[in-house]
């Protein structure tokens, strides 16, 4: 404990060896908050303030009161820095932009060009090329296909992946082939195989098809033999995928996943202590809601007071938010059914105060193309349900992330193993659907391994549908039957329909890393 003058000295001498001017009346504020401290912790807040503020970047080294209300207020906020958030929704067009640095074999930030929506032309072909270089820096550090600095008889025996150039400057028979690149029909009817270098004419009459579901546009690996100008394909695989903890080095401490902070949430001290401490929290996945739908809005009552007492983190709630279209009048339609959601939801003043509702728009929802990534519902249509319930509600795009403490989460609504398989050009014979599925988007680093004329992206922001380097927990909302798979410590999770489904979704669990199955009950009859 110390007097106010005492303390005030205190601080006027910290902030001065800082480098800093402070106003009289921002020094007695200080002092009033800490003078109540023993010095061993009046001497930790005063060093958090100063590292607070000489992270700001301030105009000018003056302190005024204002500056050190906003830091203190910020230093208190559950001991964690300014940019530690527990929850952050991250905007898919707010995710950065990683390029991948071959002399150095690291990722950076690009944070050179702008992002609009309708770049030049070029960006079609550099979007792909930074797929291929993603998924090349990848494979080739494989143990199957990585060289060793000394030889040994093992790595004798490894793959040697080749260019495509190396290939068409052949004029004589190539045995034992490997080639990554990308699928594609140059002609109709005719595969192709193509990377930056060039492209050549695949034979897949004889081809032998490994697990994965291979679609036209996505990076394969073709092994077979080379004459005459063709690729005579034997067999076709994925590229293998890497689990996190291999792929991290490579980014250093580098944000990958996006928000505020410039240095990887993941690896937070103060968020994990956060997150163990809260070994009840969850995140409630519900997909297919229905707002307009009485029966769904009664099962959605049932849910919310089983919750109101023990509030989940979140509850995320993905389209298409009505159950027909309503032509002219859907996002009239749209608009009181979320009104009416509000009102509902008004009673369980706990849930409110202390859940948030996220909501991630489906593919029919208003009002934007049919083109990922798609942007949020807009506020004319979401205004009076964010007046009545406040910051409560977050109205998200999609696909979306999820930051909780150190937890990545990637949520996405789409009908994805309808479009998987509907364009695969060889549908598997053996094996589950989603156990293929997870295996080639992880391999494909990416939510949508289609061709653009089957699902469009805009080129510049195709980095929002990254799944590189692996999150925790990716959520793909689908009309596909609910399921769980993990693949190299990555969950793939699909909820299922809601109302189809007899009012089932899937609950995560962060703490335990768990995601359960979860029902609303039927009513008494």
């Amino acid at each position: 404990m110390g007097d106010l003058q005492q303390v005030r000295v205190e601080v006027n001498n910290a902030f001065k060896l800082s480098g800093f001017t402070i106003r009289r009346e921002a020094s007695t504020f200080v002092a009033e908050q800490l003078v109540t401290l023993t010095p061993q912790e009046r001497q930790k807040m005063i060093d958090k303030l100063t590292a607070h503020l000489l992270h700001q970047c301030l105009s000018q080294p003056v302190l005024e009161r204002q500056h050190l209300e906003v830091a203190y207020k910020e230093c208190l906020s559950l001991g964690l820095e300014e940019s530690e958030t527990v929850l952050n929704v991250i905007d898919a067009f707010d995710i950065p932009k990683l390029s991948y640095d071959n002399e150095r074999k690291k990722f950076s930030k690009d944070v050179g060009s702008k992002n609009n929506l309708y770049p030049e032309p070029k960006w079609k072909a550099q979007m792909l090329i930074d797929r291929y270089t993603i998924i090349w820096q990848r494979t080739i550090r494989n143990k199957l296909f990585a060289k060793e600095t000394l030889p040994s008889i093992e790595s004798e025996n490894r793959f040697q992946l080749r260019k495509i150039e190396v290939l068409l400057s052949s004029s004589s028979r190539i045995n034992d082939v490997i080639v990554l690149g990308f699928l594609t029909q140059l002609t109709e009817g005719k595969f192709y195989l193509e990377d930056p270098t060039g492209s050549i004419l695949l034979d897949m009459s004889q081809t032998r098809y490994h697990s994965g579901l291979f679609t036209e546009s996505s990076f394969v690996l073709a092994e077979g033999y080379y004459d005459d100008k063709v690729l005579h394909v034997m067999g076709l695989v994925l590229p293998p995928s890497e689990s996190r903890a291999t792929s991290l080095p490579y980014f250093g401490s580098l944000n990958t996943f996006g928000g505020k902070s410039k240095t990887l949430l993941k690896n937070s001290q103060n968020l994990l202590k956060l997150e163990q401490e809260n070994e009840d929290g969850m995140l409630v996945f519900l997909s297919d809601v229905w707002f307009d739908n009485l029966k769904v809005i009664a099962k959605l009552k049932m849910l919310f007071t089983g919750y109101n007492d023990f509030p989940p983190i979140a509850i995320v709630f993905m389209g298409e938010f009505l159950s027909c279209p309503y032509g002219s009048e859907h996002s009239i339609q749209l608009k009181a059914a979320l009104n009416n959601l509000a009102d509902v939801l008004l009673p369980f003043t706990k849930l409110r105060e202390t859940c948030k509702f996220i909501f991630v728009p489906g593919r029919s929802d208003p009002a934007a193309a049919n083109i990922l990534p798609r942007p949020p519902i807009p506020n004319s249509i979401t205004k009076e349900i964010r007046q009545k319930l406040g910051d409560s509600v977050i109205f998200t795009t999609n696909p979306c992330r999820i930051q909780y403490c150190t937890q990545e989460i990637v949520i996405f609504r789409q009908d994805l193993v309808t479009k998987m398989c509907r364009n695969s050009i060889h549908f598997p014979e053996t094996g589950d659907i989603p156990d293929h599925l997870t295996k080639t988007l992880l391999s494909q680093c990416t939510l949508s391994p289609l061709s653009l004329a089957i699902q469009p992206l805009y080129w510049k922001h195709a980095d929002a549908l990254s799944l590189y380097p692996m999150p925790d927990l990716i959520v793909v909302a689908d009309h596909f039957q609910p399921y769980t798979r993990s693949y190299q410590n990555c969950q793939l999770v699909n909820p299922g329909s809601f109302p189809r489904t007899e009012y089932s979704f899937k609950v995560y669990v962060p703490f335990t890393k768990a995601v359960e199955d979860s029902q609303i009950p039927k009513e008494d009859s």
